[in-house]
């Protein structure tokens, strides 16, 4: 019977080959992308390094961060050498990336361009494997009063209750909204469904005295304006 082999761990590494040795000698900024996540995950298989294993996992999507987060749990686990443990310790760390940088956008925010309401957005939406349709409630001078989750949805589409976005814009005091959803999938065309729900929200808002400023669709790729395609 052939004894079980160990995983190498980052102590049995060369001193070069070694991450935490070397963010402590020259800091993080010195470790590829690579190195600092083999860090997180601490060891590979019994053939391949924890820096090998996390080279080529990113080269699986390309060295894209950002599809590397939307990975679920099941998706980390099919590489060998990423168990259950690895794999919640890593979207850990994506969610507490998420949160650092939402951070950022907690001050108060004025909106002033659909590229505000994007960078506004991006951290929020563009890792999510599903749609999710948010709204954001300004006030006169376009300062964000508050940023809502309307709904969740499937990969392709979410369900949006338009009564529940003006019950919500009345109990804050907003004079205008701006509705903001994602495309998992990277499409920056707005579906028929899309441009319903637009033209919708934009007929019962003036019934009530409010004001749809924009429908912008987020992607990893980048953003959709129906207000700059005067599609509004």
């Amino acid at each position: 019977m052939k004894p079980k082999t160990k995983p190498l761990t980052i102590k049995e590494l060369d001193d070069l080959d070694r991450p935490r040795e070397k963010l402590k000698a020259h800091g993080g900024a010195a470790l590829s992308t690579s190195e600092l996540f083999a860090i997180l995950i601490g060891s590979g298989t019994q053939n391949e390094s924890a820096v090998g294993l996390m080279q080529r996992i990113l080269s699986s999507v390309d060295n894209d961060l950002i599809k590397l987060q939307q990975l679920s749990l099941e998706g980390l686990t099919k590489f060998k050498g990423i168990g259950e443990a690895k794999a919640i310790k890593l979207k850990a760390v994506f969610e507490l990336n998420k949160r650092a940088q939402q951070l950022s956008t907690k001050k108060e925010v004025v909106i002033s361009s659909s590229k505000s309401v994007y960078k506004y957005m991006v951290v929020t939406l563009v890792t999510l494997p599903h749609e999710e349709f948010w709204v954001l409630y300004l006030n006169q001078s376009n300062k964000i009063i508050e940023k809502y989750r309307l709904s969740k949805g499937g990969i392709t589409q979410t369900v949006v209750d338009i009564r529940l976005a003006f019950k919500r814009a009345f109990e804050v005091g907003a004079t205008g909204l701006i509705l903001v959803h994602n495309h998992p999938s990277g499409a920056l065309v707005p579906s028929n469904s899309d441009k319903q729900i637009t033209r919708k929200f934009k007929t019962a808002a003036a019934h009530v005295d409010l004001r749809i400023y924009d429908h912008i669709i987020v992607s990893e790729k980048g953003y959709f304006s129906s207000a700059d395609e005067e599609l509004l």
